[in-house]
């Protein structure tokens, strides 16, 4: 980036490969224009993933010319490699964040997520988004990384921040849900989704509030300063007061990234009507691990398994380890679940970033005025693009969140 701010956008990256169970039907379906001629708006928003989507929804409902453009068509990125687990547990441990940002800080930035995670499904209830939404418990099970003392202290510390949930001891676990780990913490408030249905439910709403899609479009330059944003894309350009910055894992260029690794993580998904305890249609499960293992169900009873994540960002090591990744998530959830029967379904692997701390960027670019980056790394992706949206329609607004220290650069 030089003094003047002007940088080429983005990086290009192969986001995903395999075939997702999300990539079926017309549920990516959000209306389009094409940019034939050079647009000037209040706020333009660059991706139009979840985090895009969640950006414009709210943007739409308070700036008049709202702008969303993507490189590719709505919802085609990492999105849709998405697992689409609702929690708002961190990756690290309250526990073990206190080490990091201090205990106040830690506090804050879990009570953030719990609530967050609770008003995001309000949203989705209120709007009427139609996502296959369902209301879960979390069961977090102890691992190689936390065992069973760890993860009581881990349970109190919840508590004591305000945060509900209960450990259950080797033998209250085996006896509720037949599983054999020396501890875990079972908690409610979270839920699972449809990220494609989702995510286009937003940006349908976000268009009937008078927001502008605009798809495929190329975002080559950014000249960025006090006095607004000039966005080159191609023949045309794009001049707004403020723009947000909202590609995933495909990192703005110059940007700090202390900290911040982009990693490759597969999941897969069986057959429909698969054979499960029934209390799984009501459970989140994840474990204390590294790498940790984690899964779900769909509302057609698939069972949805994800984890082996790797520090690696090649595209190609992700599609050639596919189907050695596949039977090891197999053999982990047999050992885990013996009595669920898994009949081959889907297989695909993705990008996903990770953050030192477990927490996202969402802040100022430096350098750049008028010019925000929602980087959603760590392992809560769709509850921190729900925490950026709350943020940065506030901070265009001129109020400002109490919690926005906890975001920035590192």
């Amino acid at each position: 980036m030089n003094r003047k701010g002007h940088v080429s956008a983005t990086a290009e990256r192969k986001l995903r490969s395999g075939i997702s169970l999300w990539q079926t039907g017309n549920a990516a379906h959000v209306p389009l224009r094409r940019l034939r001629d050079s647009l000037k708006v209040d706020v333009a928003i660059v991706g139009a993933g979840i985090s895009g989507a969640f950006m414009a929804h709210a943007l739409s409902q308070r700036f008049a010319k709202v702008a969303v453009f993507d490189r590719r068509p709505p919802l085609h990125g990492s999105t849709m490699a998405s697992t689409c687990m609702l929690q708002f547990e961190i990756d690290t441990p309250l526990i073990k964040l206190r080490d990091q940002v201090g205990a106040t800080n830690a506090r804050r930035a879990w009570l953030r997520s719990w609530r967050a995670t609770r008003e995001l499904v309000q949203l989705v209830e209120d709007a009427g988004i139609r996502c296959g939404l369902q209301k879960r418990n979390a069961l977090y099970l102890s691992g190689d990384t936390l065992g069973h003392r760890a993860l009581e202290k881990e349970c109190a510390a919840r508590n004591r921040a305000g945060i509900p949930g209960e450990y259950l001891s080797k033998r209250q676990l085996r006896d509720a849900f037949g599983i054999d780990r020396e501890g875990a913490i079972l908690s409610p408030d979270s839920a699972s989704a449809d990220p494609v249905r989702l995510a286009a439910g937003l940006l349908r709403r976000a268009v009937a509030a008078g927001a502008a899609i605009y798809a495929p479009v190329q975002i080559k330059d950014v000249l960025a300063t006090k006095h607004g944003v000039v966005l080159a894309a191609g023949e045309q350009f794009v001049e707004t007061r403020h723009c947000v910055f909202c590609t995933g894992y495909e990192l703005l260029k110059g940007v700090p990234r202390k900290g911040v690794k982009i990693v490759s993580s597969w999941a897969m998904a069986s057959q429909p009507n698969a054979f499960y305890p029934a209390w799984l249609d009501k459970t989140l499960i994840w474990e204390a691990s590294d790498p940790y293992l984690y899964l779900r169900t769909t509302p057609d009873r698939r069972i949805l398994v994800g984890g082996e994540d790797e520090d690696s960002d090649s595209p190609a090591h992700r599609t050639s380890a596919m189907e050695l990744k596949r039977e090891r998530l197999k053999k982990k959830l047999k050992t885990l679940l013996p009595t669920a029967v898994f009949a081959d379904g889907r297989v695909w692997a993705g990008a996903f970033g990770e953050s030192a701390d477990g927490l996202p960027i969402i802040d100022d670019v430096p350098g750049m005025p008028n010019c925000t980056v929602a980087m959603g790394v760590g392992g809560n992706g769709t509850i921190y693009s729900f925490i950026a949206a709350q943020l940065v329609s506030r901070r265009l607004l001129g109020h400002p969140d109490p919690d926005r220290d906890l975001y920035r650069f590192r």
